[in-house]
């Protein structure tokens, strides 16, 4: 397996931690040229340069969308017909079998604070909120005494450096659902109201949360922001492999010899992470298909191993980039019996909000149940694709349904037989009775 030799170099995200990866707090932050970035951008630049140079890097969301930062920041209103407006940090991570923004919250919470101070000047926000998974125990005991530390070195509240300004960052612990990855659900927890998804337009940077101005980024987004402004966009660029910017926190779990996650450029094969880094699958075992980055997205097969990890390379083979926290499937793994578990969580999940949601994903779930005892119905194949298409992008209030039934549908397109041979040949059912 690779061992990773961390540069600033090389790696902007991960070079900070310390030989023993324990939290990387203020003191050792600052040593290392933590908070440069912060205070050369509070000095030196206005707004819209950082807004610029953060475009130009070519910065993508990490949270799975992919949507180019800067254009984000850009849609927000100019300060003088808003004076209140927020910058919500989306740190309620929910995605199974992703936990990059967990580590990089419990190891180097200051290049977070750092990244969310740096946005706060572009977008002209005085108050920020973390809105953190309720599960994530660890990260919010270290969160809040970093939040404290950089408070306690004059980099959090009144006239911030002399500069005038003035910067509040809140931790919210939320109540804990798939849904909150949404960000109008998001806001509308943040509100104390049930994480339902609000109807756009609206959009967040115009309507957002308690009705001003919002802007909503991802932890390993907001991380990517001090070292672009310290170092440029054109460093930025050239550390990847592929036409995205930049490195990115991916990893494979499942039967793999050293499951993990490593800071790797992008364009990198998934073949390199599973064999390189991983380890490879355990012995005896071979590798079945995988998906790239959470639960909601589509399966591929051992013919896409070889694929470069970016977001337009694992959009047209089918499936999407997502977290880029792939999980690994063995030939052991029976593939209904899989799906039936993600869609479980997935209709545990929906918020219930809209019908297709609420009742298409448990209906998937009964059939899904039948056919791993061998009990389907003749036309249960049938009733499942007719869903797939119901639930499918623009049929429902939200993504959620989409993307709970992507695996499904890329697992009836590549392991079609397993789904088959689960049909009680003796029993047919008419789909216009039901």
């Amino acid at each position: 397996m690779k061992r990773i030799l961390r540069t600033s170099e090389t790696h902007p995200l991960t070079w900070w931690l310390n030989e023993k990866e324990d939290v990387v707090w203020i003191k050792e932050y600052k040593k290392n040229g933590g908070y440069l970035a912060f205070e050369k951008a509070l000095k030196t630049m206005q707004p819209v340069d950082i807004i610029s140079i953060v475009q130009e890097s070519g910065l993508k969301g990490r949270g799975g969308a992919g949507f180019p930062t800067g254009i984000k920041w850009s849609l927000m209103p100019k300060k003088s017909s808003f004076d209140v407006r927020y910058l919500l940090c989306n740190a309620d991570e929910m995605e199974p079998g992703t936990y990059k923004d967990k580590f990089l919250m419990e190891k180097i919470p200051h290049q977070l604070i750092e990244g969310i101070l740096i946005s706060s000047l572009a977008l002209n926000v005085s108050k920020s909120y973390i809105f953190l998974r309720c599960e994530y125990v660890q990260a919010e005991r270290i969160l809040k005494k970093a939040i404290f530390e950089a408070t306690q070195y004059g980099y959090i509240g009144s006239n911030v450096l002399k500069s005038g300004l003035n910067f509040e960052i809140f931790l919210h612990s939320g109540a804990g659902r798939y849904i909150c990855g949404e960000e109008t659900a998001l806001i509308n927890s943040l509100e104390g109201k049930r994480a339902n998804p609000k109807y756009k337009p609206p959009f967040p940077a115009y309507v957002g949360a308690w009705g001003k101005p919002t802007c909503i980024n991802n932890v390993e987004t907001l991380s990517n922001i001090p070292s672009i402004i310290l170092h440029g966009t054109k460093w930025y660029k050239n550390l990847s492999k592929s036409i995205d910017s930049g490195t990115k926190m991916m990893g494979f779990s499942g039967k793999v010899k050293n499951p993990g996650l490593w800071e790797l450029p992008f364009g990198i094969t998934a073949r390199e992470i599973l064999e390189d880094y991983a380890g490879g699958m355990n012995n005896g075992l071979n590798l079945k298909a995988w998906q790239p980055g959470g639960a909601s997205t589509e399966l591929l097969t051992f013919k896409h191993i070889d694929l470069p990890m970016n977001f337009s390379t694992i959009q047209n083979a089918g499936s999407r980039l997502g977290t880029a926290l792939a999980m690994a499937i063995d030939d052991t793994v029976n593939i209904v019996s899989l799906v039936r578990n993600i869609e479980e969580f997935f209709s545990r999940e929906s918020c219930g909000w809209c019908t297709p949601c609420r009742d298409g994903l448990p209906w998937i779930v009964s059939i899904l149940k039948s056919l791993e005892v061998h009990q389907g119905h003749e036309n249960d194949m049938d009733i499942l694709e007719e869903l797939c298409c119901k639930l499918g992008p623009g049929k429902t209030f939200c993504a959620h349904a989409p993307g709970a039934v992507s695996p499904l549908k890329s697992a009836i397109k590549y392991f079609r037989s397993e789904f088959e041979s689960g049909i009680k040949k003796t029993s047919i059912i008419n789909i216009s009775s039901i």
